[in-house]
């Protein structure tokens, strides 16, 4: 094996990588900013935020998920010089998207009772509900600007959704702490104000992409005469068909990680407060990941597109190498941290929270040592995911990571955590074991279909 021909492959790789992780770490820093200025609320509110944030991660998953299907189509189609083919991705994944995001924001509305069933602590579902309801409706805005981003991805312009990110960002920080204090002319609405501000900072997301996109003089054709007699079934479908098992693998490991904080949450009001730092930190790192996986598919479409499948195989494991070396140093900075980290999440000067804030540091402290493991695994599997989605194939990594997270990842969770002194730390084990099982599955199955297409190529 050469080494040089997959790390000459880094920088392009990153070129393409840091704005979607910058966007991805951006998605994230919303809930995170949430999570900090609601903690300096209580405990009590940190909890709300983090059990209505898990039915959101839930919707979230799989709008993000479904809209996945537009990169690919555009990556190849641009791949093929066919613009025809991308105008058509575009326009019907827009369409898509924008029923989804409908959807999912009445689906987690109808789903508030939920909460109640799952036996979370009365205090913290009081608080919850109302805030659910505007994080709910921000879905619909989020999952329409995951249109406009896919496409652009696709497109290998992966540097736009980064500018809308870091502006809805900054908008948010602003929003909230107005609306979570009452600062100035504002009303105090404690967490409330924290839904209302995401609310606003999608809203402007959207119009920010839609107006800097339709601008650009070679998007142009793109965003000219849209009319529902355009809309086909059959493109409908092609979309769907990638989509649908998209949506679902990404939801398959996110309802896993929220029920590892309905667990914690079991356990007790410390353990789930930990839960939440602990995996606010190792969302952030895992972002990095997601952005390689976005590379991983925009770069293998594009050499599907043009029957180069063994530059498609060493530009696909150049992306692997890179993930495992930055979750190895992250898995390092965890392992050095991680007494230090999760002081960040809490205010240590409140006298009358003083214990409970201490448990909860040593609890999360524990997390983050399994966290540092997991970095490694998650990262694989998620670029591989990135790469097989590259290939257009879904159907199978569905099935493997319905497998590696369901049937091998939660029981170990479920029975570590409720019948084991290893408590939180033991809900984490199980989410350990899923991850590497799914990394090590994904790695066959992209091993296989590229050896195939190899073959296929050479006897044609």
């Amino acid at each position: 094996m050469n080494l040089s021909q997959y790390t000459r492959e880094f920088r392009y790789n990153l070129q393409l990588a840091y704005p979607v992780i910058i966007g991805m770490l951006g998605h994230t820093l919303i809930g995170i900013v949430d999570n900090i200025m609601v903690g300096k609320l209580g405990s009590t509110e940190l909890a709300a935020v983090s059990l209505g944030n898990s039915l959101i991660f839930v919707a979230m998953s799989i709008g993000i998920g479904f809209s996945t299907a537009i990169t690919p189509i555009v990556a190849e189609a641009d791949a093929e010089k066919n613009p025809h083919k991308i105008r058509s991705a575009f326009h019907h994944g827009l369409f898509l998207c924008t029923v989804l995001g409908i959807a999912l924001f009445g689906l987690v509305v109808l789903a508030k009772p939920i909460m109640e069933l799952l036996h979370q602590p009365e205090d913290v579902i009081a608080l919850a509900k109302p805030y659910l309801d505007w994080v709910a409706f921000s879905l619909v805005p989020l999952i329409i600007y995951q249109g406009y981003k896919q496409f652009a991805d696709g497109l290998s312009m992966t540097k736009v959704s980064m500018y809308a990110i870091i502006m809805a960002n900054i908008l948010h920080v602003i929003i909230n702490y107005c609306l979570i204090y009452g600062v100035w002319i504002f009303p105090k609405m404690g967490i409330i104000g924290a839904g209302l501000g995401t609310v606003i900072s999608r809203i402007a997301m959207v119009v920010f992409m839609h107006i800097i996109l339709s601008r650009k003089e070679q998007l142009k054709q793109y965003f000219q005469e849209f009319s529902f007699d355009e809309i086909k079934k059959t493109t409908l479908k092609k979309i769907i068909d990638l989509g649908f098992p998209s949506a679902l693998q990404m939801l398959f490991e996110v309802v896993l990680f929220t029920a590892a904080i309905w667990l914690c949450g079991n356990i007790g009001k410390t353990s789930q407060a930990a839960n939440q730092i602990a995996l606010s930190l190792a969302s952030m790192t895992f972002m990095v990941a997601m952005g390689l996986s976005v590379v991983s598919m925009i770069r293998v479409s594009n050499q599907k597109g043009l029957k180069e499948y063994k530059q498609l195989i060493i530009i696909a494991r150049s992306i692997f190498l890179l993930a495992i070396i930055l979750e190895i140093i992250f898995a390092i900075l965890f392992v050095a941290l991680h007494q230090i980290l999760p002081y960040l999440f809490l205010n240590m000067d409140n006298q009358l929270q003083l214990l409970e804030n201490k448990e909860v540091i040593a609890i999360a402290a524990k997390l983050l040592l399994v966290a540092a493991v997991f970095q490694i695994s998650d990262g694989i599997q998620v670029v591989v995911l990135g790469a097989l989605r590259g290939l257009q194939d879904v159907k199978i990594p569905m099935y493997i990571t319905f497998v590696a997270y369901w049937v091998v990842g939660f029981p170990i969770s479920f029975y570590l955590g409720e019948y084991t002194e290893l408590k939180a730390v033991g809900v984490w084990i199980g989410l350990l074991a899923g991850l590497t099982v799914a990394a090590i599955f994904l790695f066959i199955r992209f091993h296989y279909l590229t050896k195939k297409l190899v073959v296929e190529n050479a006897n044609s």
